[in-house]
């Protein structure tokens, strides 16, 4: 996760003069140059020249066509922290907000709103990862054939990240994101019917949910870029993916208690209700973006703006939008690459993980389908947790001095490492609550990518994270179906 520098170290404005003049004359000017240097360090453009030096260099020819020149340079520098991702930050004008301004505040209800979104997008994936055991029961399917049933959703998934993505950079998340929640709640709700009519009809089903929730991931990333600055975002993503990874712990715990109530395919019609009650919220209560928002403060609007950072080299250029975006430019890049190949492995363990953990649990410690449920539970219970921990610990160092791209690697690293050392545990436990327990400790360290590449594909390429997430969930379902 690489970034590319925007150097300026080179004179951005050169004055010479002729020493042989008056003096009074070279007095002159010597104090105009003074002024302007002065005028840089203090006018209101002082963000953008925030280590301005002046030198003051005397150059003598020896020649007489060529007498005693004084030249004066205003150099401009950018620091190793300011060169991350070709930004220049903005000054801190505005104090940042406290715990409860934050926790109040009009983009934390954003935020909120796609918590929740991406809690029902896991439970209506994982919905079926409960009701696949009595369904192959009642149906006569084989272990196998329960694979290619739960397989099919990502036969769906692998299609429309890319497209979802391009979508999500031009029209924006607000919009997309609410299509995608329609749709898959639609599927959703329509697979009690697909799998009474034919098993066809409960595979078109179960793609069309693989479709519509692939847009939900690069829609909360535009719209996490588009509310919160810098400085937030881990938190913003923490606070989000906490909603994707607790929607596992709901899908889980409440579909077998559903299902004793209501039937099999109670969850289903539950689950797909509950989606269509939050895009009506959502259009109604959210804006694309924060200047658009009815409600916001000026205080807030203001500090999102003044603390939002800017790509230097166009930040008082108009934007363009262009339909089809730049895919050779982007994978020729090596940060796009990186960010592909560790998303696809966090993903690969990821959906391992929660598309196996209950039958894990009945299949080889022989507990029933509710304690199952339970066990499989509390790990991405934690996750949620432990997330929003490290977009915490991620944003403290980031504005504590930390370069981003550092911060980033540390954060990855956790991500990859701690859960690999915390799978050898799970082959040598020999009961499911020492199974549970080092499952729940990988996946809560697992919860640390979040706030490494997710966060940074906002940052390397911000007008296009959209398809770049696209890019890189297509890799990862890529990399599933290898396995698979």
């Amino acid at each position: 996760m690489n970034s590319s520098s925007l150097s300026l170290n080179s004179p951005i404005h050169s004055r010479s003069f002729n020493l042989s003049q008056d003096p009074k004359i070279v007095r002159t000017k010597l104090l105009n140059l003074q002024f302007s240097f002065h005028f840089l360090s203090e006018s209101p453009h002082r963000k953008r020249f925030r280590n301005v030096s002046s030198t003051v260099q005397l150059r003598n020819d020896n020649s007489v066509e060529h007498p005693l020149i004084v030249s004066s340079r205003v150099r401009t520098r950018v620091s190793s922290n300011d060169r991350q991702f070709g930004l220049v930050p903005e000054e801190n004008e505005i104090q940042a907000p406290s715990f409860a301004e934050f926790i109040t505040s009009e983009r934390v209800k954003v935020v909120a709103m796609l918590a929740l979104a991406l809690a029902l997008c896991n439970a209506d994936r994982v919905v079926m990862s409960v009701a696949i055991i009595p369904l192959s029961l009642a149906q006569g399917w084989s272990r196998s054939f329960s694979g290619i049933v739960q397989s099919s959703f990502l036969w769906g998934y692998l299609v429309s990240p890319i497209a979802g993505g391009t979508l999500v950079d031009y029209y924006g998340g607000k919009v997309v994101m609410a299509w995608g929640v329609a749709l898959w709640s639609l599927a959703t709700f329509l697979t009690p019917w697909a799998a009474d009519t034919s098993l066809w009809a409960l595979l078109a089903v179960r793609a069309m949910l693989g479709i519509a929730e692939g847009v939900a991931l690069p829609s909360m990333n535009n719209m996490v870029a588009r509310w919160f600055p810098q400085t937030e975002r881990s938190r913003a993503v923490g606070i989000a993916m906490g909603g994707f990874t607790f929607g596992n712990a709901i899908g889980l715990i409440l579909s077998p208690i559903l299902m004793s109530k209501a039937g099999i395919f109670g969850p289903f019609v539950i689950f797909g209700l509950s989606g269509f009650l939050w895009v009506l919220v959502w259009l109604s209560a959210t804006s694309s973006t924060p200047d658009r928002h009815p409600q916001i403060s000026k205080y807030e609007l203001e500090y999102i703006l003044n603390k939002k950072q800017k790509p230097f080299l166009m930040e008082d250029k108009p934007k363009t939008k262009k339909v089809i975006p730049p895919f050779r430019r982007l994978l020729s890049k090596m940060p796009t690459w990186s960010l592909i190949i560790a998303n696809a492995m966090h993903s690969w363990g990821f959906f391992v993980i929660l598309s196996w953990m209950p039958i894990y649990f009945n299949s080889v410690y022989h507990v029933d389908l509710r304690q199952a449920a339970w066990f499989s539970a509390v790990p991405w219970s934690v996750m949620a947790f432990v997330g929003y921990i490290g977009g915490l610990w991620s944003d403290t160092l980031i504005h504590n001095g930390t370069s981003v791209t550092l911060t980033r690697k540390i954060m990855q690293s956790i991500g990859f490492f701690g859960p690999g050392i915390a799978l050898i545990g799970v082959t040598a436990a020999r009961s499911p609550v020492i199974a549970s327990s080092w499952l729940t400790l990988a996946i809560g360290l697992k919860s640390f990518s979040h706030s490494g590449f997710l966060v940074n594909l906002q940052e390397i390429a911000p007008q296009y994270s959209g398809v770049l997430h696209g890019l890189s969930v297509t890799g990862e379902m890529v990399t599933l179906k290898s396995f698979n």
